[in-house]
């Protein structure tokens, strides 16, 4: 699932609401839209109202501060995406300024209060400036979000999956310390060999898919940072038996950890260094 944001910066509320809902309809053309919607209003679950539809098949509304709420539940903005990325190819965040996704900023102040961030891929003043195709492409070109139970989803709905009798995943995560007296991790940052890293994930699925067998094999492995407890990699096997969906678990993650170029920086509350460069 692709994630879009939409920031406000300087702009009235008509101008958003348009910016989202021009956004929506052409995203709708594609595929489904969930839209999350962040209110600062919400400060806790005692403030409780109707979720704000913006179109798309799917609102949530959360609020601030440990009490959010989301159609009436406890949940965060993270929350909010994996439950969408079951079902959605796209999801519109509003209202997020810190939303580490690629975003649109929108306002007066949009052209020029965001030089050199990376995570905008347009800035508007209002709807009309949308050159929605442009966005499209270039929202596509980035890496989606995915769950361990969007890959689990999208396996089980493989053509082969009459003939499978199990599921295997594996998920790898930020690990705070190696035992008691280390320093805590605080966070991981994942950089990727643009292209050759994509090009070896998908060799090493379909290697492992034309085992006898293994009927579909998902991997993804997030870049960027991901904070402490957070998860950074999945493996899930489709197969017709469990042995073989146990062994190709472990192989594709042994085979990810060696063949795919992937670089990690730890920063823990002491230090920060590029881990290759300390094997």
């Amino acid at each position: 699932m692709h994630v879009l944001g939409v920031r406000e910066e300087g702009a009235d509320g008509d101008a958003l609401e348009s910016v989202v809902d021009r956004v929506v309809d052409r995203l709708a053309e594609r595929g489904r839209v969930g839209v999350v919607r962040y209110d600062a209003t919400i400060a806790d679950g005692t403030h409780a109202r109707e979720s704000t539809t913006l179109g798309g098949d799917v609102t949530y509304d959360l609020g601030v501060d440990g009490d959010w709420t989301a159609s009436g539940t406890g949940m965060s903005v993270g929350d909010a995406l994996d439950s969408l990325a079951t079902d959605c190819e796209y999801a519109v965040v509003v209202g997020v300024p810190t939303l580490q996704y690629p975003s649109i900023a929108v306002g007066s102040a949009a052209a020029t209060e965001h030089d050199g961030d990376e995570t905008i891929i347009a800035a508007v003043r209002g709807p009309a400036d949308l050159e929605l195709d442009d966005l499209v492409t270039a929202l596509e070109s980035t890496e989606p979000h995915e769950s361990l139970e969007s890959l689990v989803a999208r396996v089980k709905r493989s053509p082969r999956a009459d003939r499978a009798g199990a599921i295997a995943t594996f998920t790898g995560r930020v690990r705070a310390k190696d035992s008691a007296d280390d320093e805590r991790t605080q966070y991981l940052e994942f950089e990727k060999y643009e292209g050759v890293a994509d090009e070896r994930m998908t060799a090493l699925e379909t290697d492992l898919e034309a085992r006898d067998g293994v009927f579909d094999v998902e991997l993804y492995h997030r870049t960027g940072i991901v904070e402490d407890g957070e998860d950074i990699v999945f493996v899930v096997v489709l197969a017709g038996h469990r042995e073989e969906a146990f062994r190709t678990v472990e192989d594709g993650i042994n085979r990810l950890k060696d063949e795919v170029p992937l670089f990690k920086k730890e920063v823990t509350i002491e230090d920060e260094f590029w881990v290759h460069e300390r094997s």
